[in-house]
């Protein structure tokens, strides 16, 4: 029977494994929208409202579930829309594929509607495969193309047709001079390094008497070998914030974050150690790793373009973190001195206590470090939880314990506003049968969580399991960047930029056929949580709180005192900001007050 290209196309890419597509319909896909809903239940359509939340669930997709993410739009207007949600995939080396369409080949270059340059828009974010086609036997090789590029090399590619090859009747390419003939399959990969290169870094870590492992989201698999290289070189590990997941928080050994969301024992940890092992990141601030010259480096990353980034390493090894670490352990020595960990577990006991303290400080109704810690041992068994930028990620990557099976991610190195939501939806496709936890600022809920939650209601009722949070901390403020303002400017808040409208969050979930939960009282925090993981149906949970508790970094330098000093003067809400400043100071220094 024959087929056409559109039919063709979602034949194709669920021949490569790829079962789900993230999308928004046009008439420039016309054709892959009429064909798509024949390839249903085979391929998964999920309609979201925006096509930038297509590119993030596609990339949040691929994050969770290792597998490469899709998502398609429409010429023009819906292909530019995308544009952030894959640079968001791009910057976290994650593999998404974009199909997209384009005006008829008659039309290009006659400055037609929507007729937008696709393949220049495109060739950044896709910058290692995009591609338009103009004849149907050249469709085949771009799809396979396109999965197989953005699988091996874990970036983004770009499939561009136009709409009225869409429609034509499907051709395998001819047995002639300038076709060629692809096929289906992901390779089989060498992913360890060679013996030399593993006896090296053995040496360096061997000698290392104070040992720091860093690990980023290429060891969220490789959490038992992490574990493993660790107590072999009793070493403490800090994570880079997109890894929150790759080795459980309650571990006397693990230090948390990394830079400045991240904790003061793994700023120690990295000050004071001798020898760095970085496995699976490319985490950005040089500046909270140790001081060159410090500590001898070994770094391990699948790419090695990473590799040497922000740390004058002495060894690089190229491979797959968990078979890298499984075929480095053999090489290892026991280290028998406790007195390192000793140090470590002292400074992270001291450290929970100072968590706890400044959660419970009072404020202005309610303190949004204790909503993360009212939280944390709340959290179901295999949960998933998804930050957004801004000020919810401080708490998420300190005051959250990730337990073993659990997962988390946020918009990393783009750190984009408004990726919470679409991940967690995302999360939710991917897992139905486990509790999504959502958690995001007012800024980033009025930028597209809002509309995100009417693709919630669209879907919930097919989930076997409808348990779906979105934590709202409604504080009417801009909060992370007017904390930047004070602390990395000197300038108080700019009213006119930073604040922003109160709205009833909780009330909008019942318009939507969703539970609203609204709370302003500190001390039925716990309380509304349990009545939201108790829920029957998805929920938004909206708490009233403090835009003025200073996200604190885990060292403060002099020049952000000096900034946090010439800021007063031009600060409107100054009596909010020194209350909650030393209150938070105090509970650092004495936690047991």
């Amino acid at each position: 029977m024959s087929i056409n290209v559109s039919e063709f196309v979602w034949k194709r890419l669920r021949e490569w494994g790829l079962k789900r597509v993230y999308g928004y319909p046009g008439d420039g896909v016309g054709g892959l929208d009429v064909a798509l809903q024949k390839a249903l239940p085979d391929m998964e359509y999920v309609q979201v409202r925006h096509e930038e939340m297509a590119a993030f669930m596609a990339s949040a997709h691929a994050k969770f579930t290792g597998g490469v993410g899709l998502c398609y739009a429409t010429s023009g207007p819906g292909a530019i829309h995308l544009l952030n949600g894959l640079y968001d995939a791009k910057m976290d080396n994650q593999p998404v594929v974009a199909i997209v369409g384009q005006q008829a080949r008659s039309a290009l270059g006659a400055d037609y509607q929507q007729e937008v340059d696709l393949v220049s828009l495109f060739k950044d974010v896709a910058s290692d495969y995009v591609a338009i086609g103009t004849v149907p036997s050249q469709v085949r090789h771009m799809v396979d193309r396109a999965v197989r590029i953005a699988q091996n090399k874990r970036s983004v590619t770009c499939v561009i047709l136009p709409n009225d090859l869409q429609l034509m009747p499907y051709e395998d390419p001819p047995l002639a001079h300038g076709a060629t003939h692809t096929g289906v399959g992901f390779p089989a990969e060498s992913r360890a390094p060679d013996v030399s290169g593993l006896r090296a870094a053995a040496e360096v870590l061997n000698a290392g008497k104070k040992v720091a492992m860093l690990v980023g989201a290429g060891c969220l698999e490789a959490t038992d070998e992490v574990i493993a290289v660790a107590d072999r070189l009793g070493a403490g590990v800090a994570k880079a914030l997109l890894g929150k997941a790759a080795v459980p928080d309650d571990l006397p050994f693990v230090t948390g974050g990394l830079g400045l969301l991240g904790t003061k024992p793994s700023w120690d940890l990295m000050q004071d150690c001798d020898t760095l092992l970085m496995v699976g990141s490319a985490f950005p601030y040089s500046e909270f790793l140790p001081k060159p010259g410090q500590a001898r480096g070994v770094q391990i990353d699948i790419k090695g373009d990473k590799l040497s980034l922000r740390y004058p390493m002495e060894v690089n090894l190229v491979g797959d973190s968990a078979e890298t670490l499984k075929a480095l352990l053999p090489m290892l020595e026991q280290k028998a001195d406790a007195t390192w960990r000793g140090k470590i577990k002292e400074n992270l006991d001291a450290w929970w206590k100072v968590l706890e303290s400044r959660a419970m400080d009072s404020a202005d109704p309610i303190n949004p470090q204790r909503v993360f810690w009212e939280l944390s041992p709340r959290l179901p068994e295999n949960c998933i939880v998804t930050a957004d930028s801004g000020s919810v990620a401080n708490w998420y990557g300190r005051d959250l314990k990730f337990r073993r099976g659990m997962k988390g991610s946020l918009s990393g190195s783009l750190a984009s506003l408004g990726a919470a939501t679409p991940y967690a939806v995302a999360a939710k496709m991917a897992y139905p049968d486990r509790v999504v936890i959502g958690t995001i600022g007012d800024g980033a809920m009025q930028m597209n969580g809002m509309n995100v939650m009417i693709t919630v209601s669209k879907y919930w009722k097919t989930w076997p399991n409808p348990h779906f949070i979105l934590m709202v901390l409604n504080n009417r403020d801009l909060s992370q960047v007017t904390w930047e303002e004070r602390v990395q400017l000197g300038d108080g808040k700019t009213e006119s930029t930073q604040s922003i409208p109160d709205f009833p969050y909780a009330k909008y979930a019942e318009l939507l056929g969703l539970k609203g939960i609204f709370c302003n009282d500190p001390d039925k925090v716990g309380a509304s949580w349990d009545e939201a993981l108790a829920s029957d149906r998805p929920v938004i949970l909206e708490f009233y709180t403090d835009p003025n508790v200073p996200p604190l970094p885990p060292h403060i330098t002099l020049k952000d005192a000096e900034h946090f000093m010439t800021m007063m003067p031009s600060e409107p809400e100054l009596g909010s900001v020194l209350k909650n400043s030393a209150k938070e100071l105090i509970s650092t220094i004495l936690p047991h007050r």
